[in-house]
């Protein structure tokens, strides 16, 4: 199927944000053997960064639909690369807070920009434009901590600076070459946003929801499935495997879902996965070995095979707001998501990991119902 040139630029730059975005926990067992970090700091920086890249993102939408030019997704890359790769040379944990938030701004200006600018370009199948430019980025998220070990197994940690390369050129290239917003008869002011927010608010409430929901399970196996991989007997490099092979099932599985949300409508794709993940996620905390590593692959394609569909539907409430509401959708929704890590931290001290992602699952379970408060397709 034919992808139009600006969203496959996009697309691009958002492999290289998420990969940057994904780098933080491969950079920390070699900032700890130099720092002498603790869990503690570990964890402080890990918030730090879902508060710079998610929970900021409105605000960059909101500049981002006043202003209409391509500096905010433009300048992303760079600025992320440039201070994410800073951490291997940050001599204490002060100066590293300060990289990672200034990193988390470049991440975080990206992506509400590049959605809306890849809605405006993929009109005519909106579902499936979307799920390129946000399978580019899952793929990036996935392959980003691979990458920087990499860099700095060869070339050291104070030379980790080889990893903003890719982030620099992609930034000089949307600078010169990259899209812009489109230009709109009326510009969006203050009371017009408030007002369009409240009109649409029982629609723009469903789909939030959904997406935290879909966020909180993703963020806690993200952070927790290689540790409970390696607490199952797996090797390291297994554990790392795994994460792997769900993140990829599920960029592969939302380019699809937004295939097939151009076809049978956004309602459905969403109702299949949000009932299809649960049963999956479930049988792989209970099952061992290969079968176990097959459901844990179909649970992350489950998972995941709505993410472009909430961000397009929502959009088409308020088009003419579109980087505010995905970053409403995206980066904010990833945030709130965010603090619910130290809780499930402490708890599976005291309880199993095990135990606590099996409540997880079931807690979030019910996310299924306001799927049916959706309007159907016409």
């Amino acid at each position: 199927m034919k992808v139009h040139k600006s969203i496959l630029t996009l697309a691009a730059g958002h492999f290289l944000i998420d990969a940057y975005a994904g780098m933080l926990g491969a950079f920390l067992p070699f900032l700890h053997d130099k720092l002498n970090l603790s869990l503690t700091q570990a964890g402080i920086l890990g918030g730090a960064l879902v508060f710079s890249s998610s929970l900021m993102q409105p605000l960059y939408g909101y500049l981002a639909d006043r202003l209409r030019h391509k500096v905010f997704a433009a300048m992303g890359p760079a600025v992320a690369g440039v201070f994410i790769w800073s951490l291997g040379i940050a001599p204490g944990f002060t100066t590293l807070l300060f990289l990672v938030v200034l990193g988390g701004v470049g991440i975080a200006a990206f992506h509400p920009q590049g959605a809306a600018v890849t809605a405006e370009a993929g009109d005519q199948r909106r579902g499936y434009q979307m799920a390129v430019f946000i399978t580019g980025g899952m793929i990036g998220y996935a392959i980003g901590p691979i990458y920087i070990t990499s860099v700095i197994t060869l070339a050291g940690l104070n030379n980790s600076y080889w990893a903003a390369l890719p982030g620099v050129l992609m930034s000089a290239y949307l600078l010169k070459y990259g899209p812009s917003p489109q230009t709109v008869e009326k510009k969006i002011r203050g009371t017009h946003l408030r007002e369009r927010l409240k009109e649409n608010r029982r629609l723009l409430l469903i789909h939030y929801s959904l997406v935290v929901v879909r966020s909180i399970n993703h963020i806690v196996f993200v952070a927790f499935l290689p540790l409970y991989l390696t607490q199952r007997g797996h090797s390291a490099m297994e554990a790392a495997l795994g994460l792997t092979c769900f993140l990829l099932a599920g960029a592969i599985s939302g380019l699809w879902g937004g295939i097939l949300a151009d076809r049978f409508g956004g309602k459905w794709v969403l109702t299949v996965s949000m009932i299809g993940y649960p049963p999956l996620a479930l049988a792989f905390l209970l099952t061992t070995g290969p079968i176990s590593t097959l459901l844990c692959t179909l649970a992350g394609a489950f998972l995941l095979f709505c993410n472009p569909v909430n961000v397009v539907m929502a959009q088409r409430l308020i088009p003419e707001a579109a980087s505010t509401v995905a970053a409403l959708m995206m980066g904010f929704a990833w945030g709130v998501s965010g603090f619910i890590l130290p809780s499930v931290g402490m708890l599976s001290d005291v309880f199993g990991l095990q135990t606590i992602l099996l409540c997880v699952v079931l807690l979030t379970s019910p996310g299924i119902l306001p799927t049916f408060l959706l309007p159907s397709p016409k």
